[in-house]
């Protein structure tokens, strides 16, 4: 912590507590809301990606959702028994398989996708159009730095801020 900063002390204390409280607060939420679709949350992070980035193979999806790709397997086998994701052999590489959503699985996300936003709404109904955007601006931001402070590959650093 910056000792010559009092002010940027506070504030950092106070992001911190802030930002710790949000997210408890939307994870529980997040599994509420998501788990009773028969799917965890890791599970419709993992439609996310399939959704938004179309077939990936296995490793890419764990790079994306920050996994080890043990747990990633895992988390796709467990979608592949629910038939919401195939695996469909790579035509380049025998060895390896595309992992694709399915029409059901891409439904099923579009569906929890769509609820949690209709929450958003709810929350920032209150909000100014200014208040919304400069909130979504310190967001984008904050997570830019975090991202730019810690690469998904190094073990160390999944689900923390490195410097």
């Amino acid at each position: 912590m910056s000792q010559q900063d009092p002010q940027l002390q506070q504030d950092a204390t106070a992001l911190y507590e802030a930002v710790n409280q949000l997210v408890r607060f939307y994870q529980f939420r997040d599994r509420d809301l998501i788990c009773c679709h028969d799917v965890s949350v890791t599970q419709c992070y993992a439609l996310e990606f399939l959704t938004e980035h179309g077939s990936l193979r296995l490793q890419q999806l764990a790079e994306l959702m920050l996994l080890d790709k043990s747990t990633s397997s895992r988390v796709v086998d467990s979608l592949v028994k629910k038939g919401y994701v195939t695996r469909i052999p790579d035509s380049a590489d025998r060895r390896a398989v595309a992992l694709t959503a399915t029409a059901a699985g891409v439904a099923l996300y579009q569906q929890i996708r769509a609820g949690l936003i209709a929450q958003e709404e709810q929350l920032i109904a209150h909000l100014t159009p200014e208040v919304r955007q400069a909130s979504i601006e310190v967001i984008r931001a904050l997570t830019k730095q975090v991202k730019q402070r810690c690469e998904p590959s190094d073990s160390l650093c999944v689900g923390a801020v490195c410097s």
